[in-house]
């Protein structure tokens, strides 16, 4: 434990389980005081974790009722968040376009990009009435690259690389700073809803020979939402193995 994020309120979404509880815990373990937000918030069991969060809330990021609710009562609550990391998503299924259901698509779209906007148009002005804040959203690579058969999840991903550096634009002069993180695929139990071919051709692309692990991933967001992480902003941060070419 580092303590380097001593006192600081962070607000995890889908952080239940998979990578947004592996960068839960490296806060935590920072020092943070880290509410766990996820629509099915049961999954999270703090044995296996590693960690007990400030608290524990059920929230649907894709709903701005749910989303308005929820922050008002972390307002209320605790203190401002000095952290918001914007981690939930869907992977949604691997299909070309031609064959892609029209209300799947606006799922993983509500889910992976409206969420962003949603969780972060609720934190910020209190970020900048204190004069601090971290905003970081986990993207992906196939935002940057676009890749065949999910569609859907790369354009909302692009389109969070966009609003990050948009978002970032705005508040630059605040004292809060906005990034994203572009990850390759993360062993996770995302890779249930995917085929083995597209796992396979995924990992080929990867220059290390390898899948990225929650840890490492994990370490980056820690940074981007850490102090140290004040010159840096509309940024977005390579996770890729050596994939990234921009």
């Amino acid at each position: 434990m580092t303590g380097k994020l001593e006192g600081q309120v962070a607000i995890v979404t889908g952080s239940a389980r998979g990578i947004g509880r592996g960068v839960a815990k490296r806060i935590a373990e920072d020092g943070a005081r880290v509410i766990i937000w996820d629509i099915e918030p049961r999954h999270f069991d703090p044995a296996a974790a590693g960690f007990e969060p400030a608290a524990i809330m059920a929230v649907d990021v894709a709903d701005p009722d749910s989303v308005a609710r929820a922050a008002e009562a972390v307002l209320a609550e605790h203190d401002t968040p000095s952290i918001v990391v914007n981690n939930a998503g869907i992977n949604g299924p691997v299909a070309p376009v031609a064959d892609y259901d029209y209300e799947t698509w606006k799922r993983v779209v509500q889910v992976n990009l409206d969420s962003v906007f949603l969780v972060s148009r609720a934190f910020a002005p209190a970020m900048v009435d204190q004069g601090y804040g971290r905003i970081v959203t986990v993207a992906s690579i196939a935002g940057k690259e676009g890749v065949p058969g999910i569609a859907a999840y790369a354009s909302a991903k692009a389109g969070a690389i966009g609003f990050t550096k948009s978002l970032a634009k705005e508040l630059v002069t605040t004292g809060v700073t906005v990034n994203a993180v572009a990850p390759v695929m993360v062993e996770t139990e995302l890779l249930e809803q995917m085929t083995a071919e597209h796992i396979a051709a995924s990992k080929a692309k990867i220059p290390m020979g390898r899948l990225l692990t929650i840890e490492e991933l994990a370490a980056v967001v820690a940074f981007a939402a850490s102090p140290e992480c004040s010159f840096t902003t509309g940024f977005v941060f390579d996770a890729s193995g050596g994939r990234a070419t921009y």
